[in-house]
């Protein structure tokens, strides 16, 4: 069954063949698609992408796309866009870049992102590897926000 799963009112995830769905894409009024794999395609609609070009394995480093596909997520919704992310399947690489925005630009643990992306499409399960980067970015993003709260004291 074709299908984008809505996250939050500005971010989607599917897998690949969804994504590509021309009709699909205009009907949940997507603007922007971030394609997370090496091989698969884009919508032939005109959109923005951007593509992470990484394979569903535990060794790539995914970590380094995190704050640019996060920011990217969260700019498009600032203009009032909607973005699908998406790799073959719909389970690894994607659902780790929609929780990496949810913990950055929603400010959810590792743990409540897992679940409220896990709540939008079930079949979400990023591989091992990607698992322990989500930990390390859920490390790094405590530390940036202690470091935030430091130099901006509140009156």
């Amino acid at each position: 069954m074709l299908q984008l799963s809505l996250v939050t009112d500005c971010l989607l995830i599917s897998n690949a063949q969804s994504a590509c769905n021309n009709d699909l894409i205009q009907k949940e009024a997507v603007t922007f698609c971030i394609n997370v794999s090496k091989q698969q395609p884009f919508p032939t609609i005109r959109v923005s992408t951007l593509r992470v070009p990484v394979y569903d394995d535990p060794n790539e480093d995914l970590y380094k796309y995190f704050d640019r596909c996060a920011d990217a997520i969260a700019s498009e919704a600032e203009r009032g866009g909607r973005t699908v992310v998406y790799c073959k399947n719909g389970r690894s690489r994607s659902a780790t870049v929609c929780v990496a925005y949810l913990m950055k630009h929603q400010a959810l643990t590792l743990t409540e992102a897992f679940q409220v992306l896990k709540n939008a499409r079930s079949v979400v399960d990023p591989n091992p590897g990607f698992w322990t980067q989500l930990e390390r970015y859920e490390q790094e993003l405590k530390i940036r926000r202690s470091a935030s709260r430091r130099s901006n004291p509140s009156p």
